[in-house]
């Protein structure tokens, strides 16, 4: 059990990963850029920059350099900031299938940004650890 009191198989039950529409770009942009316009959904402030993640088209719109192109995978489970071992169980499944991910929790939800090209297979690996069966 983790410290919010479930454990990690009822985590992986729950996951219920789903595919949103879309290309989604990774991009790093000036410290000083107004973001206002970009509308990102995610941002991080590196020394770099900051990092952010926007729908490609918006990239493109704003001539932004596209570091990464990727499919936007939400997990539809309801985010244990405190769960132990939840991301490296997904994470260590998408990696066995030989597929890289950029993991992003929030406050509802986690959301995995996977390349492009695997966004389906992403997503059929994500629903097969909801049927593993409980480990004793």
């Amino acid at each position: 059990m983790n410290e919010s009191g479930c454990a990690l198989p009822q985590h992986l039950k729950a996951l219920h990963p789903v595919l949103n529409v879309g290309v989604y770009v990774y991009a790093c942009v000036p410290v000083t850029t107004d973001l206002a316009a970009l509308e990102p959904l995610a941002t991080f402030r590196e020394a770099e920059g900051i990092t952010i993640i926007v729908p490609e088209e918006v990239a493109k719109r704003a001539r932004i350099t596209i570091l990464y192109r990727a499919a936007w995978i939400t997990l539809q489970a309801h985010t244990d900031l405190q769960a132990v071992g939840y991301t490296a169980a997904f994470a260590t499944a998408l990696a066995s299938a030989g597929i890289g991910c950029n993991v992003m929790a929030a406050a509802h939800h986690d959301h995995l940004f996977v390349p492009l090209e695997a966004g389906q297979r992403a997503l059929e690996t994500l629903r097969s650890l909801q049927s593993l069966p409980p480990q004793t």
